[in-house]
């Protein structure tokens, strides 16, 4: 699935990039600018702006995402912030609170 684990006990304060996909299941504040995909594990609390093509989130979330695929909201997301995506999905269960602009 992804070749970047950001563990449990580690804390990133700071910029992400790259190519690869990346999945967090500690913390991260500042940016994530990735040219592949984003996982926020249940465990997961990000503090940033990411743009990617595509994110699941099932952890915390706070920060603005544009995101050129789609954005998912998994059941246990806490996401607080604005989504720019042409498709989103926000699971049964997940809480949003935010602005959603799908005219990408």
């Amino acid at each position: 699935m992804a070749n970047t684990i950001i563990g449990t006990s580690i804390t990133i304060d700071g910029e992400i990039t790259g190519t690869d996909p990346v999945i967090v299941q500690g913390t991260v504040k500042g940016r994530i600018a990735l040219e592949d995909n984003v996982y926020i594990d249940e465990s997961g609390v990000v503090e940033a702006d990411i743009q990617t093509p595509s994110v699941e989130i099932s952890g915390q979330f706070t920060g603005d995402v544009t995101a050129s695929e789609r954005v998912e909201l998994k059941p246990e997301a806490r996401m607080s912030g604005n989504i720019r995506s042409p498709r989103i999905l926000i699971a049964d269960g997940a809480n949003f609170k935010g602005h959603i602009d799908m005219d990408v």
